[in-house]
């Protein structure tokens, strides 16, 4: 069956050694060192969600994640188990050599080759055994390539789990019932936390997380579910959470505002099975682990799951209804 993944339990210890990763240098919603955006500006990824109904069963829905469960930073500086702490990624230029990519779900990925570059960033470091992703930008075509469970061979080539190639110029989604290199059948990029965005002051996204228990079921945008429960009161793929007005940014550490403030206004959108309330980010050696950790205040009863499907332009598009 399609992957169904579990993020790490990470809880930094120690700052050790940097880890040098590309990062937003703006709040423009561009990819760092290139002219192509992080997909369109009306993508459902930059959608406001400030207004979007309650689900009749938000509380309900919030229990079933965890509604005593902290907020979760599943990204920072240093490293943890040996690699780098968040998922990385990397932008090659359009000469970058391409790679034959097999693949568990080949029925489900797009076949590449992708262009794989020597030594690419994974996640977990090159030892890892979770998730391993490897995410990668083509900035001559504007493409991003996804790769799941990721592993080179003695050769130049790969093997992954799944695999999904976008157009970042596009709003096109995966054929339905498709997975990706995540569980929801989105991409990973654009629901990142990245550093520069928040030194910048404003996250114009909705942010990647990850539940505990899911339903078997998904919702738009997402194409693809890895439930283990019909009930109702259990998240689909694709359920997006809203951050309470009632959190108030001046309580906490002004490093990690901007990311309050985006829950609160792009929300954060169910992508995986995991642990309860963990977003996901970049690593990169400037985060301030203790400033992230101030998030754990936050617990689920700070969220709401809402209704999104009024955003829908098409069931077969990314793109959203302001």
């Amino acid at each position: 069956m399609p992957p169904r993944s579990w993020s790490r339990r990470l809880i930094p210890l120690a700052l050790v050694a940097t880890v040098a990763l590309t990062g937003l240098t703006s709040c423009d919603t561009v990819v760092p060192g290139t002219e192509c955006p992080m997909f369109p500006a009306d993508s459902h990824w930059h959608a406001p969600v400030t207004k979007a109904p309650l689900l009749a069963n938000s509380s309900a829905i919030v229990a079933t994640v965890g509604a005593a469960a902290g907020l979760k930073a599943d990204f920072g500086s240093g490293l943890w188990d040996g690699g780098p702490i968040g998922i990385p990624y990397v932008v090659v230029p359009a000469t970058q050599p391409k790679v034959k990519v097999t693949f568990d779900y080949a029925d489900e990925s797009d076949p590449g080759p992708y262009p794989v570059p020597a030594s690419p960033p994974i996640e977990g470091g090159p030892n890892a055994d979770g998730d391993r992703h490897v995410l990668i930008v083509d900035k001559g075509a504007c493409r991003l390539y996804e790769l799941y469970d990721a592993h080179p061979t003695s050769t130049s080539a790969w093997t992954a789990g799944s695999g999904a190639v976008w157009d970042l110029k596009s709003n096109a989604l995966r054929p339905a019932t498709w997975t990706s290199a995540d569980a929801a059948g989105l991409p990973v990029l654009p629901g990142l936390v990245r550093y520069d965005e928040v030194a910048a002051g404003r996250i114009d996204h909705a942010i990647r997380m990850t539940v505990p228990v899911s339903r078997k079921a998904y919702v738009w945008p997402a194409r693809h579910q890895a439930g283990s429960t019909t009930s109702v009161d259990a998240p689909a793929m694709g359920q997006r959470f809203r951050l309470k007005s009632t959190v108030k940014e001046a309580d906490f550490p002004a490093s990690v505002r901007p990311i309050i403030t985006a829950l609160k206004t792009y929300g954060a959108i169910n992508a995986d099975n995991g642990s309860a309330w963990y977003l996901s980010g970049v690593p990169d050696s400037r985060w301030n682990n203790d400033d992230l950790a101030a998030l754990r205040r936050i617990t689920g009863t700070s969220f709401e799951a809402i209704d999104a499907s009024g955003m829908t332009v098409s069931a077969n598009s990314g793109q959203a209804r302001s």
